[in-house]
């Protein structure tokens, strides 16, 4: 393409500052240590390498995360299940004290059945032995002279009747006698159904509060098995987000490894690019809608750089234009696959479809289609990344 109009005069110059300028950048590139070579590849390739790490690297600290709730609910929860088993135990003595309770009470109150049962015939006897002892007396003050008499004429001498009257006095304290050890008994049954009523309300008593602590241990036993099965229902979670993240990071181990693989492709690419040949600019036919096309990508790509930067990213382009390694057309290198970021994000459709490309995009699109190029024979550029050397313009490394 030969140079016409105010610029004309000055190609001769330009040209050979650009010879110096592709000698200088060539020089640099041979320069370049092992790390800096297997650092050239594109911006979006390098990018999507190092995001595809960092993912990586978040999800393996998420894994270790995940794996170290589990570790702790595991020990919650063996320490719950701890607590459950002493719980379990002191419900099974609660309940076991409970049984001897009601096993107690049972007892009790068969004792004092028997008792009553015993204190009715008690107070029966005492009953039929007053009503007796009552008649005796009644018969003998009612009847005292007439057994008086009796008792003399039946006598058959005065010791016979002293005899008889003996008798009487002994059956009358007999009498006496055993009424009140009728009514001791009664007594006394009395007492034993009251002191066998008061520890049966004692027992009672302990009933309802073993009741009341296996109510509460139950409740314990309850509350502590569910935090046991939220705590599993946790682990199983964990587990499955644990799964789930191990799963990621190998789909990111093998998305790596397929970009480590496109880097490798791109580095031999570069290589292949700077020992392979060169066209003149003289050789390139430019179609129509190139100068359009490729303003428009200097704007997505350089548009807050300095007019260096767009010259720059103009260039590069260009260069991969005159490289045999790359498409011989301007469309064929800026829409070849995942080269240009502004391609696959639809940056550059948008800046197409809306015309965004500034005079100053043009005045550089201009220049690199005219054969200019301010970084010599670099046919990559990107934002600048430690053991990434090359020529620096603005806020990208060319290289």
């Amino acid at each position: 393409m030969k140079i016409r109009g105010e610029r004309g005069k000055g190609y001769n110059l330009i040209k050979k500052g650009g010879i110096f300028l592709a000698a200088m950048c060539g020089a640099m590139l041979l320069g370049l240590s092992a790390t800096s070579v297997t650092s050239k590849a594109t911006e979006s390739t390098r990018k999507q390498l190092e995001e595809a790490k960092e993912k990586k690297k978040q999800s393996e600290n998420a894994l270790d995360d995940a794996k170290d709730d589990i570790a702790e609910m595991n020990e919650q929860k063996d320490s719950l299940q701890g607590e459950l088993n002493t719980l379990n135990n002191q419900l099974a003595q609660v309940s076991s004290n409970l049984e001897e309770l009601e096993e107690q009470i049972g007892d009790k109150e068969t004792e004092i059945e028997n008792t009553l049962a015993e204190l009715e015939v008690a107070k029966e006897t005492e009953e039929d032995q007053y009503a007796s002892m009552k008649k005796r007396v009644q018969f003998i003050y009612e009847k005292q002279n007439f057994v008086f008499i009796d008792m003399l004429l039946g006598a058959s001498s005065f010791a016979d009747f002293l005899n008889q009257n003996n008798y009487i006095e002994q059956l009358s304290a007999y009498d006496r006698k055993m009424f009140q050890q009728y009514i001791q008994t009664r007594h006394s049954i009395e007492d034993k159904e009251a002191t066998l009523e008061e520890e049966k309300l004692q027992l009672e008593d302990y009933k309802v509060k073993a009741q009341a602590e296996q109510s509460r241990v139950s409740g314990l036993v309850t509350q502590t098995s569910g935090s046991i099965q939220q705590y599993a229902n946790h682990i199983s979670d964990a587990e499955a987000k644990a799964q789930e993240l191990e799963n990621q990071i190998k789909a990111q181990e093998a998305d790596i490894k397929t970009l480590e693989a496109k880097l490798a492709e791109e580095i031999r690419l570069s290589k292949l690019a700077k020992a392979s040949a060169w066209r003149n600019i003289s050789e390139v036919t430019f179609a129509d809608g190139d100068r359009y096309l490729l303003a428009n990508l200097i704007y997505c790509e350089a548009g807050g750089e300095p007019y260096e930067g767009k010259v720059a990213v103009g260039a590069v382009v260009i260069n991969r234009v005159l490289s045999s390694v790359y498409p011989d057309t301007v469309v064929g290198v800026i829409y070849q696959n995942k080269q240009f970021s502004p391609v696959a994000s639809g940056r550059l459709a948008l800046a197409l479809a809306e015309g965004k490309a500034t005079a100053a995009c043009y005045q550089a699109a201009d220049e690199a289609m005219s054969g200019y190029s301010n970084v010599g024979n670099c046919v990559y550029f990107r934002t600048p990344i430690p053991g990434l050397s090359g020529t620096a313009i603005g806020g990208h490394i060319f290289y």
